[in-house]
């Protein structure tokens, strides 16, 4: 090994999680390796929305040619629809272009990046140095080793646990073109006896279909039946049945399917779990770090990057489990205690399809309905904020 094959950091994984960090580090002085295990043709199993929140906090993330959204459609299991204006925009982009603009960046400011799957030594080397291999033999050394790869990752299992079934989830589904003559909503759609939705989010050039549900009762025969017929009923409304027919087969041989894994934590583990030490990090879905409700993980991915980052510079590394927790750890907290009564029954119907029933009726639930879309409504303040607004709506 050369005086080249050494870093500062070792980071595994160039989602955004992972390109983030080595662009703050690297700009910071730090000497950083990125290694880069997705081939270009694997784009993550994601929907890709980026909430006003992280847009706000990243404004430099508008440079990464997404779709910009400021109406989104929703539905409830039974059928019943909420169109929302929002406020504050979110965006929506192709994780490969969003990925790959993150991850030059990383570049320009000096990170090095290989590219190619690596696996990390379980025990460091003669120097006290963690070691990454390639599959072709290459080898390169780093005093921090920082795992950004992902729900499933390896690093993160034996240096943090690995987490049972019941606390991930699965997203699976279908990039399909874009409609020929009509426009193409946002729709964010809840399941019908499950816990999670289906969403149909357009980018520039194609449409991501997706389902997002628990990972211990996941039935893909099912829950693949639900989002054709998802699909279908988007492509195809006011068609009559031979047309969707037609629909169904051309989507057969157009759509490009995919799938994934998404961590959503139960509250005791938010507790219990470090995903940090002097000499390792975790950071983004490697860490645990999803909304339990909604699954969303971009913000959460750039924000763990920023705060190591700056826990690095500042010659604390240490200091990032600490840091995560006092900015948001809380808020993930409660998403978890939240989520079996978001997906549970409220008065005798599904709570989604009763929240959507006050929308539609109601300015203030609309509004607050609103900014949870966008990350702008928090879960910790979620039931103050409702019962104001149910009193005083605007």
């Amino acid at each position: 090994m050369t005086a080249d094959d050494r870093f500062d950091v070792l980071i595994v994984g160039a989602g955004p999680a992972g390109s983030f960090a080595a662009e703050r580090l690297a700009r910071g002085g730090a000497r950083v390796a990125l290694f880069d295990g997705r081939p270009d043709e694997e784009a993550k199993a994601c929907g890709g929305g980026v909430t006003s929140k992280a847009l706000k906090a990243w404004p430099f993330l508008l440079e990464a040619m997404g779709r910009t959204v400021d109406v989104v459609e929703m539905q409830g299991p039974s059928g019943r629809r909420v169109r929302l204006r929002l406020r504050e925009p979110f965006a929506i982009y192709s994780r490969r272009a969003f990925d790959s603009y993150l991850r030059e960046r990383a570049r320009a400011c000096g990170a090095h990046i290989f590219a190619g799957r690596v696996s990390a030594s379980e025990e460091k080397d003669e120097r006290g140095e963690w070691v990454v291999r390639a599959q072709r033999g290459e080898r390169w050394s780093g005093r921090v080793l920082v795992a950004a790869d992902g729900a499933n990752s390896a690093i993160a299992r034996r240096l943090a646990g690995a987490l049972p079934k019941s606390e991930m989830e699965v997203a699976f589904g279908y990039r399909a073109p874009l409609p020929k003559e009509n426009e193409a909503p946002t729709v964010i759609s809840f399941l019908p006896g499950w816990a999670g939705y289906a969403w149909a989010f357009p980018r520039l050039d194609h449409i991501s279909f997706g389902i997002a549900t628990a990972q211990d009762t996941f039935d893909h025969a099912s829950l693949d039946a639900l989002l054709w017929a998802f699909m279908v009923g988007y492509y195809g409304a006011g068609q009559d049945e031979e047309s969707l027919k037609r629909t169904r087969d051309e989507l057969g041989r157009v759509a490009e399917r995919y799938a994934a894994r998404i961590p959503g934590l139960a509250p005791e583990t938010f507790e219990r779990r470090r995903v940090g030490a002097r000499d390792w990090a975790l950071l983004g879905d490697a860490a645990g770090f999803a909304d339990p409700v909604t699954g969303e993980g971009i913000y959460y991915a750039l924000r763990s990057a920023e705060l190591f980052a700056e826990a690095y510079l500042a010659g604390s590394p240490a200091r990032y489990e600490e840091s995560w927790r006092a900015d948001f750890g809380r808020e993930l907290r409660r998403a978890s205690q939240m989520r079996r009564r978001f997906y549970g029954t409220f008065c005798g119907s599904p709570f989604t399809d009763r929240m959507i029933d006050f929308a539609r009726l109601h300015p203030g639930i609309r509004r607050t309905l609103c900014e949870l879309v966008a990350g702008d409504q928090g879960y910790l303040d979620l039931k103050r904020t409702l019962a104001r607004r149910a009193l005083w709506p605007l």
